[in-house]
């Protein structure tokens, strides 16, 4: 009883800001370091996605903003002032061969992922956060893979994961105590944004659903993904600044290749 609750306790008097708490796995992530004892914001533009994870979670605070917005993001950090920065947010991509894009709907993850996380980072280490906090950015297995469904994606995910390193050696040069770091989870039909592109890549291949889940392996669920932001949250990170998500967990330093060509 007292491991478990010790356990639970584990982010016990901790700040904990979710940007793109919402749905999917940004929402595992919130309910997870809440679980684990953080005072948590939550921030989406969803309006109804953060009211429903308010009333399953009165203990959550939630705050309806527009996240690519650069104000918002230095407000945030100063009155909130987070020892867990989790950056989760991005724009859901459409799904076509490159040929039936449009250059706007090609860009949108670069208008959207990039722009948040480039947002965010700057107001962080400006600010800067207190020592011992840390920043950590959702990316994407794509961005080692590629994703040729998914327009831009794959590029402005690997942007972000580039501007982590950028960000977390910053912080070093500048002694500031702020660890930056990234989680690259595999595809996963655990999320609707998941399973929009499981269904594409399965037609893709001519092969059902369920076969192209099989070649997937286990998927990363909200509840998976929240486990590793509280690992990361706080663990030692020894492995870098780069971490793949299977539904095994972490590892770090390498990203297994996924099955969407």
């Amino acid at each position: 009883m007292t491991s478990h609750r010790k356990e639970m306790d584990v982010l016990e008097g901790k700040n904990a800001v979710v940007v793109g708490a919402s749905r999917g796995l940004g929402r595992g992530v919130a309910e997870s370091l809440s679980a684990a004892g953080a005072s948590v914001l939550a921030i989406a533009r969803d309006r109804a996605g953060l009211a429903e994870l308010s009333a399953a979670h009165p203990s959550i605070d939630a705050k309806v903003v527009d996240a690519t917005d650069p104000g918002v993001a230095g407000d945030v950090i100063y009155a909130h002032d987070p020892d867990i920065l989790a950056v989760v947010a991005g724009a859901t991509p459409m799904l076509h061969p490159i040929h039936h894009h449009t250059w706007e709907t090609f860009s949108l993850p670069w208008q959207v992922d990039v722009r948040i996380a480039f947002n965010w980072l700057r107001e962080a280490l400006l600010k800067p956060l207190r020592p011992g906090s840390r920043v950590l950015l959702m990316s994407s297995g794509a961005a080692t893979n590629g994703s040729p469904l998914s327009g831009g994606y794959a590029g402005a995910k690997a942007t972000v994961r580039f501007m982590a390193e950028y960000a977390d050696e910053e912080a070093r040069r500048g002694d500031l105590g702020i660890r930056v770091v990234t989680v690259l989870p595999k595809l996963t039909p655990a999320t609707a944004l998941g399973l929009a592109a499981v269904r594409e890549y399965a037609a893709r291949r001519g092969v059902s659903e369920e076969q192209f889940g099989q070649m997937l392996g286990a998927p990363v669920t909200p509840a998976i993904a929240g486990e590793a932001f509280v690992g990361l949250a706080t663990g030692a990170l020894d492995g870098g600044v780069a971490y793949a998500l299977t539904g095994a967990g972490l590892s770090a330093d390498h990203v297994p290749k996924e099955v969407t060509r």
